[in-house]
C-alpha cells in the first residue's frame, strides 16, 4: 500500500487472503518517496514466488501503475478513497494505464475483491484453492436465495 493510512481499506484483502489460506506479504512503499525501495521489491517479486502484486493507494495512485511497469506478474490495483475527490483522483490514475501495462482495477476501496481476483488466478492452477473458491461462491448465492424481506 502506499501509506499507512491505506490499511483500514487493505485489511479486507488480508481478511479474505487468510480466510482462503492464501500466504501474503504487507508493506508499505510509496511510489513517489521510496521509489528505488520498491522498485528492488516489485522486481524481486516473482523470484522470492509472489504470484500477484495488489497495490493500493489513494491520490495519485501510481503505486499499481509503477508497479505494472516494472513487472509482467499480475497487478490489481485498489484505488483508495481520497479527501479531495473521494477517490476518482485515485480510480483515474489505475485505469488509465498505457496501451501495453495494464492494471486490472476494483471499485473504490474494493480491497477484498482484489484478493478474490487474487484467489481466482491461483486456483486456475490450485484445485484445492478452486474448491474453496466455489464454495465461497456458492455460500453467496444460498445467503441471497435466503433472504426475506
Amino acid at each position: 500500500m502506499g501509506s499507512t493510512s491505506d490499511w483500514e481499506v487493505m485489511k479486507g484483502a488480508c481478511d479474505v487472503l487468510e480466510d482462503f489460506g492464501v500466504e501474503y506479504e504487507k508493506k508499505v512503499y510509496s511510489a513517489h518517496r521510496t521509489p528505488a525501495e520498491f522498485s528492488a521489491y516489485v522486481t524481486s517479486a516473482e523470484s522470492r514466488g509472489i504470484g500477484v502484486i495488489i497495490a493500493g493507494a489513494g491520490g495519485a495512485a501510481h503505486l499499481a501503475g509503477v508497479a505494472a511497469g516494472q513487472t509482467t506478474l499480475p497487478v490489481i490495483g485498489v484505488p483508495i478513497r481520497s479527501k479531495a475527490l473521494g477517490g476518482l483522483d485515485s480510480l483515474l490514475s489505475m485505469v488509465q494505464m498505457p496501451s501495453g501495462i495494464p492494471v486490472s482495477t476494483v471499485a473504490i476501496d474494493g480491497a477484498k475483491n482484489a484478493a478474490l481476483i487474487a484467489i481466482s488466478i491461483f486456483a486456475l492452477t490450485d484445485p484445492k484453492l478452486a474448491e474453496k473458491l466455489k464454495e465461497f461462491r456458492r455460500k453467496q448465492a444460498e445467503k441471497v436465495l435466503s433472504a426475506t424481506l
